[in-house]
This record gives structure tokens, C-alpha cells and sequence, in this order.
């Protein structure tokens, strides 16, 4: 006698299923399921776990059904209609396999109440970022000035800055950055409201009053929820900078205490740290700290002035010196600064900084902004990283992590980054235009532009978002000419800053405005004659005038500032390419990308795939085909990880790759696709330059979609030439799509 059971004549459907205990089985595991999915909802609501617990609790649950009814129909007939214990065994272990799979979801990556480790990609992905953020949280808001004096208001914001960054220093806290809390600066709504769009539970308030040689300041902690004071104190004392140090230390431990968050011994000793001793010269640092959030090439300048009167005051004040770093080096994209001068002055003044106090998130933060200005990537990322770990309150290093992260291709763990520092400070401008800069790397430009219009309201003055929602309508949408109107506001807003001009000026060529582009660039060389993307734009514009002596002048002089600016390089090898001169040509690309012709295989990313793409002719010429074949399908691999449009998209990279290989019929059908997708960047380039589709521009298909693209922007240079001088700018929606 068999074991399998055995089929009955006349059984009906549902008998069959029920001897088998299908029936049996598939009931028991749904009310089971129903049970546990019950207190899940409990425990999501009850400690403020994601939504999406649910969600995943439910997949999980679900996908252990068929298991269940497969395993029930197979068991089948041994003679009992119950539910036996090893059934019931096999049921309860599916149940807690899914319970077990929410519960590792849960609790990935989540940090501990006392202690936190920095957010990491693989740890937790960007929408999770706040919610895993288990940490006590406060606002800091600004301080009341009850001295009542104007000059007095630098002063009062200083201690209130000074306060935050010390609080920002406990691990154990989650403490909201400078400029998120200053748009809560004399507020009327209730602290409730604050907290809630702080994304904090508590608030710390406080007023300052300066008399004489006497400085009082008072401070409460306050529970948003309740309005409860859980915390307050009044200090008197001289006015000195010791006093006013030994207040913000004493104030830091009293909260940390307050809220329950243990302090590490490095945190004690980082608190009780005083940075200077000399009044004036924090004073002129915290003037410094204020023109620098500002982030226009005056306001920058402005800066520097100041942190050089702070470190001349104080030659041994670190902070004074990390702050000179970071403005000398945001000077070279803001201001037109020389990139050799202005990184060389400002690695002088952060290994300064670092010499005398080698724990400073800050100082390591702009060490990495340097490293990173002199395209060492790696060794930014470890400075960066290690600003985090001495201060995982630090936003500014998650952002500028991210924004790196993001330049080389790496966008999913930049998101992670981004979304952190917006987390720690969600009102922040420069934040808010980090986080769009990402998602427009994504390819998710109606976010990014959502992000964009965010920060317009944040503070309708910052250039940085006008700037980027015409790079966006220029290359996300194939729009140049709706592009326009928003450059003109950028530069309205902060006329000093070159790159907008010779941005303008591309738009204006992509157009083919040439007169136009000229009288742009003409203006711009005459104030900033040696900026590298004035005289790469230049290049540009003389090569499609015919003018090819005037665009190798003009690329060598970028060349010379920045030799790894893709366009100039591209000039630069052409009239090598044209002579037959391929050693000539490969030199450029020795200097420029080295790491392209080293031994072994390269690492392609956002940077350099461009350039290992043009790189291709030049080492056929040389006989190095390998090499080359090896970096077309490496920047292949590369660009299928990055979407074709926007500012940081590889546009047409897949046309020259197939055309480089040979294949007609790919490059040509790529091409369309561009076209029609929207694709219109430095397209007359392509069409009557570029060396890499020279195997393909005779051919009528190619001809016809250029032509295409040049009726589809002589259309668009009629539409802006009839647009009012007065049109307001459009930020609907709509608009982005």
C-alpha cells in the first residue's frame, strides 16, 4: 500500500480540496496573517515606523500563501481533518518567516537612542533617511536681541550659532542646521508648527543682552508637543570669549543631560573646547560664516575678508582658517578665481587649520572640498567621511559627499547623502539645490525641478535655482529658449559670477544666435579673461565660425587653467586629428586623463567617460586598438547607469559609440531616439565636427534629423525673440514637464 493518497470517483471540487485540508490549511494561515499584520499596524503607529512596514509585511505574508496551499495539497489525505501539530509547525513557521523579513526591514540601519553611526547607502535608502533618525531632535531658534541695537544683531546671532554648532557636536542628537532655523526668526506660529516643519520634538529659545562689559543670556528647552519647559537657565557673566565658550559648553551638556543623550569622553573634550580667546576675532568669524551662506561672488568676497581679520587677530583660532579654505575655494566656481591660486591658498589655510586641531569637521570638510577641486577623489571622500564620523550633525560634509558622489556617477549613494543633509537642514538653499542637482542625475527632472522651485522659496534672491531650472529646461526638455529668461535672472541676481555668462552664451549658440552669443562673450572675456568656461564657449563659438586658429587659442587657454575640460581637449586634438599627428593628439589626453592610458583597466565614471570616448580615433591612430575597444565598452557599461538627458546626461555618447564600432544602423536608430526624447546640447558640434561620427554624417538619415533639430530651434529663436522684455518667469508645473 502506497502512502500518496488516492482520487475518489464522483468527488466533487471542493470535497477533493477539503480532504486534502487546502481549505483547512489556507484558513488557519490567513487568520494568522491577519493577526500578526494587526500588530504590526500597532507597533508602526505606536514607535513611528515607515508606512511602507505594512507593506512589506503584507508582500511578505502573501507570498507564503501559495507555499502554504502548494505544501497542504501535496501533504493530502492521511485519514484526519484537523490541523495536526506538525502542520501546525509548518504554519507557524512561515508566519514568523514573514514576521522575520518585516522585522529586518524595520531595523536596518536603524541607529541606537544614545549613540549613532553615520548613515551609510547600504544601510538605508533616501526616502527612509528621517524616519531612521531615532535620535532626541532640536531646533535651535534664533535668539532674541534685547540689547535692542542693530550692531548688536551679529553679535546675539554669533552666540546663537556658536550654541547650535556646539549642540551639533553630541552624536546622541539630531540638531537642525543654522539656515533651516533662521526662517523661523521672529515667528508667530506656535512651536508645534515649527517643530513639525523642522522635523524636531524639541526647541530650544533664548535671548541675548550685551551691556558694557556684562553679557546675559537666557536660554529654555522647551517639548513642542506639550510646551512644556523641560529645561532653563540664565547666565550672567563678563564679557569675554572664555565666558562666553564656558556658556555654550555649559549650555550643550545641560541639554544632552535634558534630553537623556550621553556625551562620548572625544564629545566632552571637543565641547569644552575654546576656539579662541580673542572677542574680535570670532566676532569677525561669525561675519564670516554669514556672507559665506550667502553663496554670490560678492558675498564671498565679503567672506574672506573676514576670516582673514579673524585669523590675523588670532593666529592660532582653526575655525578662523577652515573658513578661509572653504571661501577661497568656492571663489574659483562663484567668483572666476584662479583654480591653481585659489586651491593652492586654500590647501595653505585648511592644513593650518588641521595642525592645530586635527578633530574639526569642518577643517576635514573643506580638506575634502580642496582634494576634491584637484580631482582627488578618493582622498575626498575619506576627508569627507571623516568630518562625518567627528560630527555626524554636520550637514554641510553630507552634502558636499553627495554632490561629489553624484559628479563621478554614483547617484544612488549620493541621494542617501543629499537627503541626509536636508534632513539635518531642510530649509538650506544650497542644500535644497544638492538634493535637486541629484535627482536631475537621476533623470527624475520634474523632482528636480520641484526641488528647484523650493528652494525659489526658500529665498527667491538665491541664483543657484534659477541657474538650474534653465539647465534643466535647456537639456532635460530640449527647450534652450525657455532656458534664457532663467540664465538672465541668475545673472540679475549676481552679476560677478562668470559661469552663468558662459552658460547664456551656449544657449545662445545651441540656438544659433551667434551675435548674440558673441556680444555675451565679449562682455564676459573682457572682465574675466582667463575663466575657463568663457574661453571654452569662445572655442566653441570660433570653430563654428570657421575661425579655427581663434578656437585653438581660445582652448588652449582653458586648457592651461583646467586641463580636464572636456570641449577644450576636443579642439584641441582636432587640428592633431586633421594633420595625422595622433601622438600630438594622445599627448593631450596624457596630460589631461592619465589614468585612460595607464596599465590595466580604467575606472570610467562621470568624469572621464566622455573623454575615453574621443579618446578612441586618436589610439586607432596609434595602433593601440585594443585600448580603444576596451573604453568603448567600458564608458558603454558606464553610461547605461546614467539617463541620456540633462545637464549630467550622456546625450548622444551611444551614437558615437556604435558609429566608432562600425554599426550604422545602431548609431543612426540611437540618433532618432535622441532627437525625440529631446536632446539639442552642442548640436551643431555633432553635426559638423565631432570626429567619432564622421562614419555616419553623410548619411541622408543623419542629415535629416540635424536638419529636424535645426528647424526645431530656429522656431524656438523666434519664440524668445518674441517674448516680452517684462514676461514674468514661468515656474508652473506645467512648465517642467
Amino acid at each position: 500500500m502506497t502512502d500518496a493518497p488516492t482520487e475518489r470517483e464522483g468527488e466533487g471540487a471542493w470535497t477533493k480540496l477539503r480532504r486534502r485540508k487546502v481549505v483547512q490549511w489556507g484558513i488557519a494561515y490567513a487568520a494568522g496573517s491577519w493577526v500578526l499584520l494587526q500588530v504590526v499596524g500597532f507597533l508602526v503607529d505606536a514607535f513611528h515606523w515607515p508606512d511602507a512596514a505594512k507593506q512589506i509585511g503584507a508582500i511578505a505574508l502573501l507570498t507564503g500563501l501559495p507555499i502554504v496551499l502548494t505544501l497542504a495539497w501535496y501533504h493530502g489525505d492521511k485519514g484526519e481533518q484537523r490541523v495536526t501539530r506538525a502542520e501546525l509547525a509548518v504554519l507557524t513557521l512561515l508566519l514568523l518567516l514573514g514576521g522575520g523579513i518585516l522585522w529586518t526591514f524595520q531595523h536596518r540601519g536603524a541607529p541606537a537612542q544614545t549613540a549613532v553611526t553615520p548613515v551609510t547607502p547600504a544601510q538605508v535608502s533616501a526616502p527612509a533617511v528621517a524616519a531612521a533618525d531615532a535620535r532626541p531632535s532640536v531646533a535651535v531658534l534664533p535668539f532674541e536681541n534685547r540689547s535692542r541695537l542693530d550692531d548688536e544683531a551679529f553679535f546675539v546671532d554669533g552666540i546663537h550659532d556658536d550654541i547650535l554648532t556646539q549642540l551639533s557636536k553630541v552624536s546622541a542628537l539630531k540638531v537642525i542646521s543654522r539656515t533651516s532655523v533662521e526662517r523661523f526668526r521672529d515667528t508667530k506660529l506656535p512651536l508645534r508648527d515649527v517643530a513639525q516643519q523642522l522635523g524636531v520634538t524639541k526647541i530650544l529659545e533664548g535671548g541675548v543682552q550685551r551691556a558694557g562689559d556684562r553679557v546675559r543670556i537666557n536660554v529654555q528647552l522647551i517639548d513642542a508637543n506639550t510646551d512644556a519647559h523641560l529645561w532653563a537657565e540664565t547666565y550672567d557673566r563678563e564679557l569675554t570669549a572664555a565666558n562666553i565658550f564656558a556658556i555654550q559648553s555649559e549650555v550643550a551638556a545641560a541639554i544632552a543631560g535634558a534630553l537623556k543623550a550621553a556625551l562620548t569622553p572625544a564629545e566632552k573634550a571637543r565641547v569644552n573646547t575654546i576656539p579662541t580667546q580673542n572677542l574680535q576675532a570670532w566676532e569677525a568669524y561669525q561675519l564670516g560664516r554669514q556672507r559665506m551662506a550667502k553663496r554670490t561672488s560678492g558675498s564671498l568676497a565679503e567672506a574672506e575678508a573676514y576670516f582673514r581679520k579673524a585669523a590675523e587677530l588670532d593666529a592660532n583660532f582653526s575655525l578662523a582658517y577652515a573658513g578661509l579654505a572653504e571661501t577661497l575655494a568656492l571663489r574659483i566656481g562663484y567668483g572666476g578665481a584662479s583654480p591653481a591660486d585659489g586651491l593652492a591658498r586654500a590647501e595653505a589655510a585648511v592644513g593650518r587649520a588641521l595642525e592645530m586641531d586635527p578633530n574639526l569637521a569642518e577643517a576635514w570638510t573643506a580638506a575634502g572640498f580642496v582634494a576634491e577641486g584637484k580631482d582627488q577623489y578618493d582622498r575626498a571622500e575619506t576627508m569627507y567621511r571623516k568630518a562625518i564620523e567627528l560630527n555626524p550633525n554636520y550637514s554641510m560634509a553630507y552634502f558636499r559627499l553627495g554632490a561629489q558622489l553624484r559628479d563621478i556617477g554614483r547617484t544612488d549613494e549620493a541621494l542617501v547623502l543629499a537627503e541626509t543633509a536636508a534632513a539635518l537642514d531642510p530649509l538650506s538653499g544650497i542644500i535644497n539645490l544638492s538634493l535637486a542637482g541629484v535627482l536631475e542625475a537621476q533623470g527624475r527632472f520634474a523632482e528636480a525641478e520641484a526641488r528647484n522651485r523650493k528652494t525659489i522659496e526658500i529665498d527667491p534672491a538665491m541664483p543657484g535655482p534659477y541657474f538650474n531650472i534653465g539647465l534643466l529646461r535647456a537639456y532635460a526638455q530640449g527647450r534652450p529658449a525657455d532656458a534664457v529668461p532663467f540664465l538672465a535672472k541668475a545673472i540679475e541676481l549676481d552679476p560677478g559670477n562668470p559661469q552663468y555668462r558662459s552658460v547664456l552664451a551656449n544657449l545662445n549658440l545651441d540656438l544659433g544666435d551667434d551675435a548674440q552669443a558673441a556680444r555675451v562673450l565679449a562682455s564676459a572675456r573682457a572682465r574675466w579673461p582667463a575663466h575657463t568656461g568663457i574661453n571654452l564657449v569662445s572655442a566653441l563659438a570660433s570653430l563654428y565660425q570657421g575661425d579655427e586658429a581663434a578656437a585653438v587659442r581660445y582652448a588652449r587657454k582653458a586648457f592651461d587653467v583646467y586641463p580636464r575640460v572636456q570641449f577644450a581637449l576636443v579642439i584641441l586634438r582636432k587640428s592633431d586629428l586633421a594633420r595625422g599627428d595622433y601622438r600630438a593628439a594622445r599627448e593631450w589626453y596624457v596630460r589631461a586623463y592619465p589614468e585612460l592610458l595607464a596599465s590595466g583597466s580604467p575606472n570610467i565614471d562621470g568624469v572621464n567617460y566622455f573623454a575615453a570616448i574621443d579618446l578612441v580615433p586618436v589610439l586607432r591612430g596609434t595602433g593601440e586598438s585594443e585600448r580603444a575597444t576596451l573604453l568603448l565598452d567600458l564608458s558603454e557599461q558606464f553610461i547605461r547607469r546614467i539617463p541620456r538627458l540633462g545637464a549630467s546626461g550622456y546625450w548622444i555618447t551611444d551614437v558615437q559609440i556604435h558609429a566608432l564600432r562600425g554599426d550604422k544602423a545602431k548609431a543612426l536608430a540611437a540618433l532618432r531616439g535622441a532627437k525625440k526624447a529631446g536632446w539639442r546640447g552642442a548640436w551643431r558640434y555633432s553635426r559638423d565636427i565631432d570626429p567619432s561620427l564622421a562614419s555616419i554624417r553623410n548619411e541622408p538619415e543623419f542629415k535629416a534629423v540635424f536638419a529636424d533639430i535645426e528647424r526645431d530651434m530656429a522656431r524656438q529663436r523666434a519664440e524668445l525673440a518674441a517674448r516680452p522684455k517684462d514676461a514674468p518667469l514661468d515656474l508652473s508645473a506645467t512648465a517642467a514637464r
